[in-house]
This record gives structure tokens, sequence and C-alpha cells, in this order.
């Protein structure tokens, strides 16, 4: 039986229960708003069930294992033994514990909960399908609508998710037995993650990147130990190469083909590989983890009038709205940075903004994390950045091999730097590589928020013995008064 399509009014339609959409309707919600959240897989979105919380769950207990088979210099000894279905039930119940919280504080914040797929009819309402045989649909009309959508992985030519052994991250997460060897397609920061995930679980790791080096966008300072920790763990690049191809060998397994970056560009990614040109790799399986686009073609945004980019991302202004001034996006899908915690704020400010609050969006001090090993994590302007901008810089930097606590953790590859405004002191922007970088950036993004300057943060007295202290000390040695370092 078909259920009938009924009509129903909200004041706010959030579309998508990712770390965007789920703090856009809690918000609302508490600002006593009637808000309607349509999910149609999972509360959380991506990053809470398919992305970043099981990779960092798995980062750890892949971590824990590694440093107790490599701690012979601190006298212990042992081997670990890796049992991948007990290490995968404990990431899955880490998941289940953050998902069904999600659905409990919206609950609780009076936020209804709606399952199916949302597409817009026009500027005013929006149509559901209901999963599942028989469910239906139904017409919902909204004062407002907050599209919070997300992304999905990349799929290039001949790689199909489809296919048992390509995997994307999703599936690289829900592994049932470690493979022997992986070809991970991309050096970016899913690629780097889960290649040192699968390398600390014994597995062969080849990374195939077209570009040069390692992680693009970041700096070659902050590049280099990730590297070369990579290299110590066997993992091996292929720089300067496209994936064109796979197919699987006589005696088992696969073998991936790839052709020179330059090549395929000119090509258009269409030809067959030159043979004498081309590398072939042999695995059990491979990663594509070349980048994510934004989810956006499923919502008929032409019937709301909603406007897109040539990528498919959502224009929204300082205050989340698009070119609709009643529609909102949020999120992956409203450009970069792609980051979790940057869809958050744009939730909470869409929420507010639709309240009537005086709500807007700064990205000056959004910080941005990178969970390889050792940690990146980045705050603000870069060195070149803020030169560009016209400022006349200061520079101060910290080693981790100077710290009393990195040395006891034996995780001392690395640096604080920081990047202030030589004229007034201000700290404009901060890079870390290191043990625990993505926690420690935060205290930079807060110096920032604040308009702190150096001597703020020199003069705040840091515990001993601690990594935090490292921040204290980079201040100082941009004052030129650094203590446990050479001062520049």
């Amino acid at each position: 039986m078909v259920v009938g399509d009924v009509t129903t009014g909200t004041d706010v339609l959030v579309i998508g229960a990712g770390p965007a959409g789920y703090v856009a309707a809690i918000r609302a919600g508490q600002l006593d708003l009637d808000v309607t959240l349509v999910e149609k897989d999972a509360y959380g979105g991506t990053c809470l069930n398919y992305g970043c919380i099981p990779s960092k769950a798995l980062i750890t207990a892949t971590d824990v294992a590694h440093e107790a088979a490599t701690a012979e210099e601190m006298g212990i000894h042992a081997d670990p033994a890796i049992d991948l279905a007990g290490m995968m039930d404990w990431k899955d119940g880490v998941v289940d514990q953050l998902t069904g919280g999600v659905e409990k504080l919206c609950k609780a914040n009076q936020v209804n909960l709606l399952e199916g797929t949302a597409r817009f009819a026009d500027d005013h309402t929006a149509r559901v399908s209901h999963s599942g045989d028989g469910q239906g649909s139904e017409t919902l009309e909204f004062e407002h609508a907050v599209i919070a959508t997300g992304s999905r992985p990349i799929q290039i030519p001949n790689f199909e998710y489809a296919d048992e052994p390509v995997l994307d991250s999703k599936g690289a997460l829900a592994l049932e037995s470690v493979p022997d060897s992986l070809v991970v397609v991309g050096a970016g920061y899913i690629g780097m993650e889960l290649a040192g995930v699968y390398a600390k679980l014994g597995t062969d790791v080849t990374v195939v990147e077209m570009l040069d080096s390692i992680l693009p966008g970041y700096d070659d300072d902050l590049k280099r130990p990730v590297k070369q920790r990579a290299n110590d763990l066997g993992i091996d690049f292929e720089f300067g190469y496209t994936a064109s191809n796979w197919h699987d060998r006589d005696d088992g397994g696969i073998r991936v083909v790839a052709e020179p970056a330059d090549r395929a560009a000119a090509d258009g990614g269409s030809a067959e590989p030159v043979e004498d040109e081309r590398l072939e790799l042999d695995a059990e399986k491979v990663l594509v983890a070349v980048g994510r686009q934004p989810v956006s073609d499923t919502l008929d945004l032409e019937a709301a009038g909603v406007e897109t980019d040539d990528r498919g991302f959502i224009d929204t202004d300082s205050r989340a709205r698009t070119n609709v001034d009643h529609i909102y996006a949020v999120g992956d899908v409203a450009g970069e940075p792609m980051l979790a915690h940057k869809g958050s704020t744009e939730g909470q400010v869409a929420a507010e903004v639709i309240a009537g609050e005086p709500a807007a969006i700064d990205y000056q001090a959004m910080p941005a994390a990178v969970f390889t090993d050792p940690e990146i994590g980045t705050v603000g302007m870069t060195e070149s950045d803020a030169e560009e901008a016209g400022f006349e810089t200061v520079v101060g930097q910290f080693p981790f091999r100077a710290s009393g606590r990195a040395l006891t953790t034996g995780e001392s590859d690395g640096f604080v730097k920081i990047v202030a405004d030589e004229a007034d002191g201000y700290v404009l922007g901060a890079s870390i590589v290191g043990p625990e970088a993505s926690e420690l950036i935060a205290e930079l993004g807060l110096a920032i928020e604040l308009g702190a300057t150096l001597e703020d943060v020199a003069a705040t007295v840091h515990t001993h013995p601690t990594l935090s202290e490292s921040v204290m000390e980079a201040a100082e040695n941009a004052l030129g008064h650094a203590i446990h370092t050479l001062n520049r």
C-alpha cells in the first residue's frame, strides 16, 4: 500500500543531517523555530559514519599497535596481534554512540526528523521521497531552507566503486581482512591518512599521485616530516602518474595501470597508456582518494532558483545565504574548505540569521588538521599569504626535538611556527607539524580570534612539561628571547 501524499509546513527545512545540517537544525530548535530535518542515509552524515570519526578511530587503534611494536628504545618489546574484526567492532561502537547521540539531541531540541530524499518543487516547497517499497512521499512547505547535503568521493574513469577490489574511503574503513598489498590513488589528506593506517597493519602500500609531492596546498616544511615517516613505514610513492585502468591477474589480485600525468592531461585522460611509459602495480585492492565533490545534483535546485558554480558548489555570502535570500547552504556543498567544523560553524550561523540574530561567518581563524603521522595543524595566514597581503612579517619557530615532553613521548619530529605582523606583533597565522598538532593549533586559533600579540602568547604561562610549551617558545623565538632554542 502506498501512503497517501500529505502536505505539512515548517519554519525551517534542513536537508542533510551531517555536522553542518544537524547543527543548523539543533540551533534553530534552540531559537524556538519549527524545524524539520531530512536525512536519506544516517544521522551524522559522512563525517560521523564514514569519514572523520571512523578514520580517526582506526588511526588511533593502529597507532597503539605500531607504537607497542616499535618501542624497543623505551625498553618495551612486544609483537601485537591484530584482530581486525575486533578493531572494526570497536570503531563501529564509537560511531553508533555518536550517531545515536545526534538523533537524541535533535529530538531533545524539538527537531522533527524525516527519513527520505528531498527535492525542491519551488522556492518554498520540497517533496520528500521515503525509502522502501510503498513508503510514498510527502510535501513540505517551508519559510526557510538550509541545504546541507555534503559531498561524495570523486570517481575517476575505469575505477567504479561498485567493482569489489576498488575502494572509496568508506570501503577502506570497513574491510573484513587486512590486504597484503594496496595501491592508493591520491596523496591528499584522505589518501595519506589511510595509507598510514594500512601500512601500520602490515599492508604493502604504494601511493600514486599525479603531482610531485604529497598533501597539495601545504607548505613543504610541513610535508617533509610526514613524507619521511611514510618512507619509514615502507610506503612507496609514484609521483607524476595518473591511474588509468586496472585488471585482474591470473594468479589472483589486480594490476593497476598508471601513465605519466602530463600525458594523461594532454590526452584528456582518454588515450591508452604507452607501454614503455606506463607503470604496472600489483595489489590486492586499490583505494581511490582523489578528492570529493558536492552533492548538489540530487536536489532539483533549478526549481528553487538556487545557483551553483561550474563545479556544483552553491555560492553563499557571509551569512550562508544563497542567491535566493531565504535558502541557505552550509558545509561541503557550500564550497572549500571541506571541513566538518567549518560546516558546523556555517550551520549555526544560518540558524541564527534565520532567527534574526546578527550572525556572520568569519573564516580568518578557521583551523585545519591532517591526521597523518605526524599530524599537521594550520590556522590563519602562512608567511607567504601574509606577505602577499602586504604585511611585514616576523616568524617564530620551535622544534619538538627541543621539547622535554615531546622527547618523553618518543615523538619529537616537527615544529611549531607562528607568523605575526612585525609592526604590532599581532598573530596572523600558525602551522604545526608534530605530536598532537590537531589539538595544539586551537590555542593559536584563539589567539587570532582574540587579536592576541606575540607578547600575549609568550607571557601566558604554560604548564611544564607539556607540548603546549612549544607554542609559547615559538612566540618567544619570534620576539628574540626563546630559552630552549637558538633565536633567529
